[in-house]
């Protein structure tokens, strides 16, 4: 993928990441559901389609609460990680490789259309007709996102310099407390019935913390595979100089739940 307004124009492929990101990306808190879930969205009797499902994280974690899920992403090794752990855990979950702004179901399909951590990636002027129409009157789109805050936890600001010194030009850097961001075009179809955000600490090890830097865009997506290593190598030591093997890192969960107007 290639986009002028992200780390400079520079391309990255989320597919090359996919094994750490199966590994080390399924991070969402439990506040993040357990907000949705007082919300009334995502459980029984309702279609969920997730844009950008990646590894399948969301629909995965919110399956037990019996919702009908699919999952789409434009990535194949992204999707085929969803698969199998949805798999290994018996989940029916649909899975599809598709440009989130080129998906062909049926008109009036699905009650709530997800999105986490990716909606900033997508052409919206070509995605709100889509969405518009294979959401149900009165459907919800939901949008999440979570961003480790570099400015007050010292580990997660040491690694995003790190991050920065391999690739000078990623734009993941210096996130703060913020709600999403909802592009003034959607304004006109749907209302915000929720909207917030607050604070999280997300428990890491040094390998897990390791492997989840190496799962960013800004690493495991765009770097060669020797930046890579040394990437690595480097955070590690970083990493074993600076802490115990358990930690937290602070992070910003935000929420912002709209609902289709009626016509």
């Amino acid at each position: 993928m290639k986009n002028k307004n992200i780390d400079d124009g520079r391309s990255f492929d989320w597919g090359r990441t996919s094994s750490d990101y199966a590994k080390y990306r399924d991070i969402y808190p439990k506040e993040m559901y357990d907000k949705i879930l007082s919300w009334n969205l995502c459980t029984y009797d309702c279609k969920v389609l997730d844009l950008g499902t990646g590894t399948g994280v969301f629909p995965r974690n919110m399956y037990k609460y019996g919702a009908d899920f699919t999952g789409v992403d434009i990535s194949e090794n992204q999707i085929a990680q969803a698969k199998r752990l949805s798999d290994e855990h018996n989940m029916n979950i649909k899975y599809y490789v598709s440009e989130v702004e080129k998906i062909d179901f049926l008109e009036n399909t699905f009650d709530v259309i997800t999105a986490f951590t990716c909606f900033f990636y997508f052409d919206h002027k070509k995605l709100l007709p889509v969405i518009k129409k294979v959401l149900k009157p009165g459907g919800h789109l939901l949008i999440g996102y979570l961003a480790w805050l570099p400015f007050e936890d010292r580990i997660a600001g040491e690694s995003e310099k790190l991050i920065l010194k391999y690739n000078p030009n990623w734009t993941g850097a210096g996130e703060r407390r913020r709600p999403v961001d909802v592009p003034d075009i959607y304004n006109k179809y749907f209302d915000i019935v929720h909207n917030e955000y607050f604070d999280v600490q997300i428990p890491f090890s040094i390998k897990s913390w390791n492997g989840r830097i190496k799962a960013c865009r800004g690493v495991g997506a765009s770097l060669s595979g020797e930046e890579i290593i040394d990437f690595e190598k480097e955070h590690l030591q970083m990493l074993n100089r600076m802490t115990e093997n358990k930690f937290t890192i602070l992070h910003n969960v935000a929420l912002v739940d709209l609902k289709l107007k009626e016509s």
